[in-house]
């Protein structure tokens, strides 16, 4: 095969993979129908963590979260910087809603570009069409904030988006790790940890193209920054009672009298505004889960 004939293949080939990689974005009807309830999206905010990771790291906790961004994320892959998601141009106040969607349930940026899964959109895709108009409706009514967002610090390879791609086929399929729910407040409780909470994201370790290693699913994994571990979860280490992990979840202090730090504090922070009842749902999902040593 002669150079010119080699390199039509490899160009086919390259346009092949571009399309095939490119993002596919919701249908424009996804959310159609539906009347987002700001009310509703405060609870689908909380159980989110959307605070934790989008407000500027020298905000105070507000009832009205100014979601400016600019918290680092450091990863083996890089450092991640928070975008900004208030409501001002900056933000998301040039987004429409199906813009939104898409960026929260497939990690696609307008222009249909790929975003990192620093967002992690992996959970947040088994979030139902109600509770994403809810949020979206709840982002909606947050203060407006015009701080520029700031590039990613993250180096080549990582730095080519067409690459998350090939990562999304391999790792954004969308299936609960708990196959079955027994009863409805352990599926209540899968969805707030596994789909809203996203806790398999702290609380999982990875292999080494950054998929969730869910064979091991919140069995505790290496810190992000380098800096200690995150725990395991599973009842083969927590040997806490029901009660007591809804009491953790509430206030943030362990029977030990021990109390929360770092990131989780922040977490528990919003879950402190969901009801009871979401909270026993997630102590009984923590008991339902595979227990590893």
């Amino acid at each position: 095969m002669s150079f010119s004939a080699w390199s039509a293949l490899l160009a086919a080939a390259a346009l092949l993979t571009a399309v095939i990689l490119r993002p596919a974005p919701l249908p424009d009807n996804f959310i159609d129908g539906l009347t987002g309830t700001p009310e509703r999206g405060t609870l689908v905010f909380a159980a989110s963590g959307c605070a934790s990771c989008h407000t500027a790291p020298s905000a105070q906790p507000s009832e009205k979260p100014v979601l400016a961004g600019g918290r680092s994320f450091q990863s083996p892959f890089g450092t991640f910087l928070a975008p900004n998601i208030s409501s001002g141009r900056q933000g998301l106040g040039d987004w429409s809603d199906i813009d939104i969607a898409n960026a929260i349930l497939l990690g696609e940026g307008r222009g249909r570009t790929h975003l990192y899964p620093v967002l992690p959109y992996t959970a947040y895709r088994n979030m139902t069409r109600q509770d994403t108009a809810d949020l979206i409706a709840y982002l909606r009514t947050l203060p407006a904030d015009e701080t520029p967002n700031q590039p990613h610090d993250v180096g080549f390879p990582f730095n080519i988006r067409i690459g998350l791609g090939f990562w999304k086929l391999l790792f954004n399929r969308g299936d609960w790790v708990l196959e079955v729910a027994s009863t409805p407040e352990i599926e209540r409780g899968r969805y707030l940890v596994e789909a809203l909470g996203h806790c398999g994201e702290c609380h999982t370790p990875r292999n080494f193209l950054g998929g969730l290693d869910t064979s091991q699913w919140l069995a505790g994994a290496p810190n992000p920054s380098g800096k200690g571990t995150i725990p395991n979860i599973t009842p083969g280490k927590l040997a806490w009672s029901e009660a007591e992990i809804v009491d953790f979840l509430a206030t943030g202090f362990t029977p030990e009298f021990d109390s929360a730090g770092g990131e989780m504090a922040a977490v528990i922070a919003e879950l402190a505004h969901l009801p009871q009842s979401d909270l026993e749902a997630i102590a009984a999902y923590l008991k339902a889960i595979p227990a590893i040593d």
